[in-house]
């Protein structure tokens, strides 16, 4: 149940799940724990002239309120940022918030590029990227995971499936990591907002262009599409693309460091993935349940809703915290230790319900074909320092691994074959 804010021990009150600094001085954890012990539904106060908010923080609560698009609106805006301001600018256009009939039919729209039978044809693009990055990396011993491989696979995938130009590609990851996070502490909010315009003025430019000259891509196929009888407008696209780039690069890119970081500490569960005793499906759902890397999405209640004893009022803002139902251990036997075989698995990495993320295919593709290759490629690896963190109240990961690789002469034999 809610607690009066009076009550709330300074352990708790303390940590401003706001301010990006909380993430990396705080034990997380520890405070997620205690959460969803004695405070799953939690008022967080209004700070720095950020108005207030509720936080639930259980699995079961989570994954209510996900399904429920009925007294829940994404359209008020569905991240901190957008919610805290007031509203999101693409509501009504944007797949992620837009809500009703208008959702539908947009998701229906998108799905014809992104369902599994319409991926099956990237499945040999993705697969061959991966294996040359890993490989290539592998082979010069030691670099930046981060950099090298991770930042690469998964806007090349995306990318080239919108239809980016290869050589846009460092451009828009540049722009991508800034938008929702920052390797640097301390980033203004107008250098997050300039990099979401410029990847809007970006993607205003191709589908001008893919009107003029259409090609074998997704915003070609985009400015054709409609819906009940009218054509989608180049707003509705542009909005779109912008979602997709974001979606499609900043899950995996964060999943992908996480994992090769936490194998590296982790010999017996590597040696699982190395003799084949876990399926790879099986390791990629629980390395995208262990690496959680977007923390949290929300919405604004629509009228009054009872949650986890407590009532969340029409107009609140309400933040559901994925990194915190991923480690409910009323869900997961044993939740904050590693286990690739780990099953059923349960965990909300993409969300939930009707905007479960339209890329979650393509993401574990990705995700399990770099399992794939550093099994294949390599018989181990670790740290050569210290890995460095993101500075976001959306994003969960790091922006520089350091990783020393061991080679599997035999593996890397067989791309010579």
């Amino acid at each position: 149940m809610s607690v009066p804010t009076t009550d709330i021990p300074e352990e708790i009150a303390s940590v401003n799940l706001v301010d990006p600094k909380s993430y990396l001085e705080h034990d997380m954890d520890a405070y997620w724990r205690r959460m969803r012990a004695e405070y799953p539904l939690y008022r967080h106060p209004s700070l720095d002239g950020n108005p207030g908010f509720w936080v639930v923080s259980r699995h079961a609560d989570v994954m209510a309120l996900y399904r429920d698009n009925q007294r829940l609106t994404s359209e008020k805006g569905n991240v901190l940022v957008t919610l805290l301001a007031g509203g999101d600018s693409a509501a009504g256009q944007m797949l992620a918030v837009t809500d009703g009939q208008r959702h539908k039919d947009l998701r229906n729209v998108m799905l014809n590029s992104f369902s599994p039978r319409a991926l099956a044809k990237v499945a040999e693009r993705v697969r061959y990227n991966t294996r040359r990055l890993v490989s290539e990396m592998i082979r010069r011993g030691e670099g930046d995971f981060a950099a090298e491989v991770a930042s690469v696979i998964p806007l090349t995938t995306v990318g080239d499936l919108l239809g980016v130009p290869a050589s846009d590609h460092e451009f828009l990851l540049n722009l991508t990591k800034s938008s929702l996070s920052s390797d640097e502490a301390d980033q203004a909010p107008e250098d997050a907002l300039l990099a979401r315009n410029e990847i809007l003025l970006y993607f205003s430019d191709l589908v001008a262009d893919r009107r003029e000259n259409p090609q074998d891509d997704v915003i070609t196929t985009l400015t054709q599409s409609e819906i009940r009888g009218v054509p989608l407008s180049d707003q509705d696209i542009v909005f779109n693309c912008y979602s997709l780039i974001l979606g499609g690069d900043e899950t995996s890119r964060h999943t992908m460091i996480d994992t090769v970081r936490t194998l590296s500490r982790e010999p017996e569960q590597w040696q699982r993935l190395r003799d084949g005793s876990v399926a790879l499906e099986t390791a990629g759902e629980e390395v995208l349940r262990w690496a959680s890397p977007v923390m949290n999405f929300g919405r604004r209640a629509l009228v009054d809703i009872e949650v986890a004893g407590g009532t969340v009022r029409a107009g609140d803002i309400v933040t559901l915290w994925n990194i915190s139902a991923n480690r409910d251990d009323t869900v997961f036997d044993d939740p904050f230790t590693l286990d690739l075989g780990r099953h059923p698995n349960k965990h909300i990495t993409f969300g939930y319900g009707p905007h479960f993320c339209i890329g979650a295919f393509l993401a574990r593709m990705e995700i399990k074909e770099m399992l794939d290759a550093l099994r294949t490629f390599s018989t181990g690896f670790e740290l050569t320092g210290e890995p460095r963190r993101i500075h976001s109240n959306l994003m969960n990961g790091m922006s520089y691994l350091p990783v020393r690789f061991h080679p599997d002469e035999a593996g890397l034999a067989t791309l010579d074959d």
